[in-house]
């Protein structure tokens, strides 16, 4: 039953991280003295389109397309510019605009106010991204009542924690690990405590949780260098060289982002366990360490499964195109999983999946320790 000292405990946790989240919004990260100020950013709806100076060869589009555009919002709303939106012939950036389409438009601004150039720089997309975050919102509220609402301020404050503090210092040169491991240890203690509560089931998981994270850790930095994977495989890794930023360690930056990108499976599968063995124990409250603990492995044994082939088929689907482009030039499977990009996959899914396989014991023997033989006062085992 959810008792009235559980429920207070839960707005009190909500209130405490809803007022963190607010604040990482609004701190600076250092990086905002970069931005043009002579810009103005606004949407406009595209009115006209001239393609005449655009070359086709094949499937590959060059040159410039002329675009009239009539602003949306902004100091010049209302008022109609010409643009030009140029083509590399790279379908991955470039964009065709349309009669009808929204753009994201950057405005330059001269020193008299009059606007020297209009950079239709993309399709416009926020408007549906809030959308997409509003339903998902409403839905996690609505099917998970006050769970719900504490795992939609987790979703949020672990973005705001990733854009506020792990990016702005990893490009301050932080040593990319070792953050990467304290903000893992961070968000592992807001997400779980948030939905477990301050109880030693939720402790059992956060600290399986950082023991898995931590196996994961040492194997990525040790099979990193041997498989001699540089940094410089992760998208846009030489755009941020070449932009200034010379002196950030990829290598490492890649390692961290090995075991980041498991942490969350990690996390849910820690939970999965440790909540398990709190439910075990609280209707067996005579169950030995022991049988506890081989609970806990089985529930484990069950969940890691299919855990493993999450992880397998959420990486495989950011590069099957390029699994794609190797068979359909007929080269062999060794010599595929032998390319540089292929193995750094690889090395992401076995790693994070060894990450899920030690958790499971981690946590089943954590669970043994914290949750039997304890004494229950004020409900701290659920």
């Amino acid at each position: 039953m959810y008792s009235p000292s559980k429920k207070s405990r839960d707005w009190l946790l909500i209130g405490i991280f809803t007022i963190l989240a607010t604040a990482l919004y609004f701190v600076p990260t250092g990086f905002e003295k970069n931005k043009d100020e002579d810009a103005v950013r606004c949407t406009a709806e595209v009115v006209g389109v001239d393609n005449e100076n655009i070359q086709e060869l094949g499937m590959i589009r060059t040159g410039e397309q002329s675009v009239t555009l009539r602003m949306l919002d902004g100091p010049y709303s209302g008022q109609e510019f010409d643009g030009l939106n140029q083509l590399l012939g790279q379908m991955d950036r470039d964009k065709d605009f349309r009669v009808g389409d929204t753009a994201y438009v950057v405005l330059t601004i001269g020193e008299d106010g009059e606007v020297i150039f209009v950079n239709p720089q993309a399709h416009y997309r926020l408007g549906l991204e809030l959308l997409l975050l509003g339903l998902f919102a409403g839905l996690l509220i609505l099917f998970g009542g006050m769970t719900g609402l504490k795992a939609l301020l987790s979703f949020i404050f672990t973005g705001m924690t990733i854009w506020k503090v792990l990016v702005p210092l990893l490009l301050k040169g932080t040593d990319p690990v070792w953050l990467a491991l304290c903000v893992v240890a961070l968000l592992s203690g807001v997400i779980i405590f948030m939905v477990a509560g301050l109880n030693r089931t939720g402790l059992t998981a956060f600290i399986g949780t950082l023991l898995g994270v931590i196996s994961s850790c040492a194997l990525a930095a040790y099979f990193t260098s041997k498989f001699h994977v540089h940094g410089a495989v992760m998208p846009f890794a030489e755009t941020l060289l070449y932009a200034g930023y010379g002196h950030l360690d990829l290598t490492r930056i890649f390692m961290a982002g090995v075991f980041l990108a498991s942490s969350g499976a990690v996390m849910d599968l820690a939970m999965d366990v440790a909540a398990s063995m709190g439910e075990v124990v609280s209707k067996k409250p005579g169950i030995s360490r022991v049988e506890a603990v081989w609970s806990g492995i089985r529930v484990g044994r069950a969940v890691v499964g299919t855990m493993t082939t999450t992880l397998l088929l959420a990486y495989s689907g950011g590069y099957v195109t390029l699994l794609m482009a190797f068979m359909a030039q007929g080269i062999p499977l060794g010599s595929t999983f032998n390319f540089v990009y292929v193995a750094a996959e690889v090395l992401k899914t076995l790693v994070g999946s060894f990450g899920l396989v030690t958790v499971a014991p981690f946590t089943a023997v954590v669970g043994g320790m914290l949750l039997v033989g304890k004494e229950d006062r004020g409900g701290l085992n659920h």
